[in-house]
């Protein structure tokens, strides 16, 4: 069996990939005025911009069966490693709240949240390497299984799916309260799209992401390609009962965002590790953490500062609106901002920065 031992250039063009779509989805230029590929479902269904947070929970998955796999077989402290993934997953989860609270601060407008994207991310990382260093497959392929047909009987037990009333929604505002991403005017219900109830089927994901890095590390194509097309098989089946909704992260949505990301890694694989071409988003890969975060303490101080609707209505709607409409002003908006991120993990990766939490 050929184990991959190397770092990946394909996994960390995917993750960066994935990190651009990130920015380019969270900072366009006018929210009135978006592409709907560029926009989240607005309750059920799946966008393309509904596959880029799953995507990144996936990739997850992969880089710890890649970064772990090796050090498990030469015999590492199995309580070391796990010591220093549940540090890291505390640093994210704190990185996250802290950016939450800087927007609470300086945003107008702005309330307290606790949940977020981070959180998870956070939450989720620490569940996965716990997986990869005290399990063995047959428990991960269970762990599966089980979370994604608990959290539907979870669902069910609800009695509904509806925004605000469902048992998700219900749980994460008995515990955050109004710190939740949303609060219902009419009813005062909340509602967090990064919940804690959530992180269940999100760790899903993340084992899914495990599973296949495996199959990565011993390059056995057939079982990642097989497997791709079998969860969007799945996924696609299960949606006709259980709809596929991001904000529930329902478990039909798992199968169904894991299948593509699948077949994406194949791909990436293919193409970049096997035939040698160019690593497109390798830089924001290696920089995630850096791209995401400094990306969104820049979304709170251009509009914290008052500086961004006068940036956008000078710089790109007073001219491009009029030439070509308010949708591609907003674009050319988004593109820039991620432009301006390439640049700046451009240059810390040619000056061998890498910010690692």
């Amino acid at each position: 069996m050929n184990a991959v031992l190397k770092r990946l250039a394909s996994v960390d063009a995917l993750r960066g990939c994935t990190v651009a779509l990130m920015l380019l989805v969270n900072d366009p230029g006018d929210w009135a005025h978006v592409y709907w590929p560029l926009e989240h479902a607005e309750w059920n269904g799946c966008t393309p911009t509904d596959l880029v947070f799953p995507f990144f929970l996936f990739v997850v998955g992969v880089s710890i069966a890649l970064a772990n796999g090796p050090r498990m077989e030469q015999g590492a402290d199995r309580s070391a490693l796990a010591r220093a993934a549940l540090k890291r997953a505390a640093r994210i989860l704190l990185l996250g709240v802290a950016i939450n609270v800087l927007a609470w601060l300086i945003m107008p407008g702005a309330h307290l949240r606790f949940p977020g994207v981070l959180q998870r991310i956070g939450v989720c990382f620490a569940g996965a390497a716990l997986f990869a260093i005290y399990t063995k497959p047959r428990v991960q392929w269970a762990t599966i299984a089980v979370l994604l047909l608990g959290y539907w009987g979870l669902l069910l037990a609800g009695g509904t799916l509806e925004p605000f009333a469902n048992i998700v929604s219900r749980t994460d505002f008995a515990i955050f309260g109004h710190t939740v991403y949303l609060i219902d005017p009419v009813t005062g219900r909340g509602h967090d799209p990064e919940g804690l109830l959530g992180c269940l089927p999100s760790l899903a994901t993340g084992l899914l992401g495990l599973r296949a890095g495996q199959w990565l590390r011993e390059e056995n194509m057939k079982a990642l390609t097989f497997s791709g097309i079998v969860w969007l098989l799945l996924g696609f089946a299960w949606s006709l009962v259980l709809p596929l909704n991001k904000n529930l992260w329902t478990s039909s949505f798992v199968l169904w965002t894991a299948g593509w990301a699948t077949i994406a890694l194949v791909v990436f694989h293919m193409l970049i590790d096997q035939r040698g071409w160019p690593a497109i988003g390798r830089r924001f890969g290696v920089n995630a953490v850096a791209a995401y975060a400094g990306s969104e303490l820049m979304q709170i101080l251009l509009p914290g500062l008052h500086i961004q609707n006068p940036l956008y209505q000078h710089v790109f709607a007073s001219w491009l609106t009029p030439l070509a409409g308010p949708y591609v002003a907003s674009l050319a908006f988004a593109v820039v901002f991620v432009a301006v991120w390439w640049v700046i993990v451009y240059v810390m990766d040619r000056r061998k920065i890498y910010l690692k939490l």
